[in-house]
């Protein structure tokens, strides 16, 4: 069962999707009022669109350096 909006078949969305804000429901069905294939966003991971889902950032606790900008810095510093 899908539907239709401005030509584009939307398909249902998959329980991943359970309790996401960009959920609507239309005739019964809830859909992803964002992406019309919802379970293609989930395949590789989280759904960039999901609301209900964290981000985690991995930093290892270290801190990026930009080797340009701190050869400045110590430039400055002379």
């Amino acid at each position: 069962m899908s539907y239709v909006v401005n030509g584009v078949e939307c398909h249902p969305i998959i329980d991943k999707c359970e309790g996401c804000e960009r959920t609507k429901e239309v005739e019964g069905a809830k859909y992803c009022s964002s992406y019309p294939l919802p379970e293609r966003k989930w395949s590789h991971g989280v759904c960039n669109f999901a609301t209900h889902v964290k981000a985690e950032k991995d930093t290892g606790g270290k801190v990026k350096i930009n080797p340009l900008k701190a050869s400045k810095r110590a430039a400055r510093g002379r």
